[in-house]
């Protein structure tokens, strides 16, 4: 446990008087109830952070917008994606966009069975 935050330049001498500790779900969860951990299989989205083996924290009361990152349940299936939503006179479009380069994005056509499950919010990850 640890409290308190850390400096990236040079030492604090205060941190020899840390108490308390840091809860990581009141720190990373605003909607328990709405809120899942999901990890992380595969290298779609890598050059957006997210690498093989993270865990996301989803929170599906958030109402998805352009430009988020957000677990999309497509035809049965669930991917994660970049949401890129566009919108016209006569139609809103979505777009499921990749961060690799060896994906093509994926547009969501009428007949698709298509939701937004749920709005990452935050990525955890190994620093090594």
């Amino acid at each position: 446990m640890a409290e308190a935050s850390v400096h990236a330049g040079f030492p604090s001498p205060a941190q020899d008087y840390m108490s308390g500790g840091i809860d990581l779900n009141r720190e990373l969860v605003r909607h328990p109830d709405a809120t899942f951990y999901v990890r992380v299989s595969g290298d779609s989205m890598c050059d957006a952070g997210v690498s093989e083996g993270d865990v996301l924290v989803v929170d599906r009361s958030l109402e998805p917008s352009d430009g988020v990152l957000a677990i999309c349940c497509l035809d049965g299936d669930f991917v994660l994606r970049r949401l890129r939503i566009t919108s016209s006179a006569n139609a809103r479009e979505i777009t499921l966009l990749p961060a690799n380069p060896r994906y093509k994005p994926i547009k969501v056509g009428f007949g698709d069975d298509f939701s937004v499950w749920g709005v990452v919010s935050w990525i955890i990850h190994k620093a090594i």
